[in-house]
């Protein structure tokens, strides 16, 4: 049963990314290459730049460690917009990330020499980059890409990513701690997009639900550079527009 007293908007400003930055990132995919052997560690070189400097991937301080992910760094506020691994405990300041030469990897090498897999991948990758749009990307060597961070989001939806079904968001701990939180926002197959509490995905207990259903598994949730956020059926028209839902129905809640 649909809770109508917890409104869309109230939830997604828990799992979503702030839409006022939408106007800053760019539709084009510009790009800053990183080649094999190239490596960050979170005392020195901590992360690489998207080409404007908007984005950056690489360590970021978390508690009394670090992790990985992706953050805006063209801001004062260094904002965590994805995570690697996120339920995985903070690292120390003797770690270093590397895109190794050999076998070319994305590896997190820790003081203890044990190697963790950032990004799984079945190919050999050739080159890495960290997009304008957010998305980090690996390549092989035609220019193909194997892996990249859009195709497993964390709790946010960047300006140009999608969600298709049947894909999660998972809230986050707090604004300081990326591990997983208590709320989960599921991409039905059936076409509805539904709002849980981890451990109860079940409509009894479903706190919102865009009430779109019948779409197949094509239906999929986007937000556009603009901040427009709404679903899109099988057949590519937009099935809802969730961002004016919210703005027509301010009283008695501010969106």
């Amino acid at each position: 049963m649909q809770r109508d007293h917890f409104p869309l908007m109230h939830y997604l400003t828990i799992l979503f990314f702030v839409l006022s930055i939408s106007s800053l990132a760019t539709a084009q995919q510009t790009q800053s290459y990183i080649s094999r052997g190239s490596s960050l560690t979170p005392t020195k070189t901590s992360s690489w730049l998207s080409k404007s400097g908007l984005y950056a991937f690489g360590f970021y301080q978390r508690g009394n460690g670090y992790s990985v992910g992706v953050f805006l760094a063209g801001i004062p506020e260094k904002t965590v917009v994805w995570t690697a691994n996120r339920n995985v405990p903070p690292v120390s300041g003797n770690a270093t990330l590397l895109l190794t030469d050999a076998d070319v990897r994305l590896v997190l090498q820790t003081e203890q020499d044990q190697d963790t897999d950032i990004a799984d991948i079945s190919q050999t990758a050739s080159y890495a980059s960290m997009l304008d749009t957010g998305n980090f990307v690996l390549y092989n060597s035609d220019g193909d890409i194997i892996w990249q961070s859009f195709a497993y989001p964390t709790d946010n939806l960047l300006p140009t990513q999608i969600l298709p079904a049947p894909n999660e968001l998972f809230s986050s701990l707090s604004l300081t701690d990326q591990s997983t939180g208590i709320f989960f926002l599921r991409m039905q197959r059936d076409g509805n997009l539904v709002l849980y509490p981890i451990g109860n995905p079940i409509p009894e207990y479903a706190y919102w639900q865009s009430e779109t259903y019948d779409m197949g598994d094509k239906g999929s949730l986007n937000l556009d550079l603009d901040g427009r956020l709404y679903i899109l059926n099988a057949t590519g028209f937009t099935s809802k527009n969730l961002t004016h839902e919210c703005l027509e129905d301010r009283e008695p809640y501010i969106c």
